[in-house]
């Protein structure tokens, strides 16, 4: 039986990359997905590649309307919610040093990694809860567990997801699991383009153990997150980084 059968999961920011391949994956597990994304074009074109069933459903994680609709678009169309994804974030070449950095990108990481990954959960726990429970998977980083420089405002923002999902795990156990994946540079699209012509990013590709991460190795440790397999674990930070935390 696929590891993730009847369950059905709203994955956020799932137009690209790392959500991408996690709808993707999630669906060939049996789940049928809500791909919620800002970009319609993008989210209808991965509810196609999906398949099995899901559908596309415009949604800005950072406007509290417009999540909120979306989550309830979800569960009507469903039926109800069993995997809360907060995958949408990231970062831009913007970021930099505590004293250069700009305070506008400073913000701007904050309400879309943080405040959307709050939003989210408002949203979706109480659904997971009438569903009679399920996995809430945040999207923190590696730099959430080690230090890396020029990127101060990225670092705050994954280290307060990663402080937030150890907390929603004490709050709403044993109904809710909540966990986070911490990534490394993963070879999505966007990231290739982020990380040319950055040196510090490029010295982190270069300390990777098992080599570069793809958007299928998170979307891996998504599912595992998600199923019955890890039914015991919460409140963790599973890092998928190729060793770059011990290295």
């Amino acid at each position: 039986m696929p590891r993730l059968a009847d369950k059905i999961a709203f994955i956020t920011g799932a137009g690209t990359g790392i959500g991408r391949a996690t709808a993707i994956a999630m669906a060939r597990e049996g789940a049928r997905v809500a791909v919620a994304e800002i970009n319609a074009e993008a989210g209808e074109e991965t509810a196609h590649l999906a398949g099995n069933g899901a559908i596309a459903i415009h949604a800005d994680v950072t406007d509290e309307d417009s999540l909120r609709a979306a989550i309830r678009q979800a569960v009507a169309h469903f039926g109800g919610l069993h995997i809360l994804h907060n995958n949408a974030g990231g970062s831009t070449p913007r970021d930099g040093t505590v004293v250069k950095a700009p305070i506008e990108e400073f913000w701007r990481v904050i309400k879309l990694d943080v405040f959307g990954t709050f939003l989210g959960c408002r949203f979706g726990i109480p659904e997971l809860m009438k569903s009679g429970g399920g996995a809430v998977i945040n999207m923190a980083s590696n730099l959430a567990l080690m230090g890396i420089a020029g990127r101060d405002c990225y670092t705050a923002a994954k280290g307060a997801v990663a402080a937030l999902t150890r907390s929603l795990a004490v709050e709403f156990a044993p109904t809710v699991r909540v966990n986070a994946l911490a990534p490394s540079v993963t070879m999505t699209d966007r990231v290739r383009k982020l990380a040319e012509g950055n040196a510090a990013v490029d010295r982190l590709a270069k300390s990777h153990l098992l080599g570069l991460i793809a958007p299928e190795d998170i979307a891996n440790a998504a599912v595992f997150l998600a199923s019955a397999e890890a039914r015991m674990i919460t409140g963790q930070i599973l890092p998928v980084d190729s060793g770059v935390t011990i290295s």
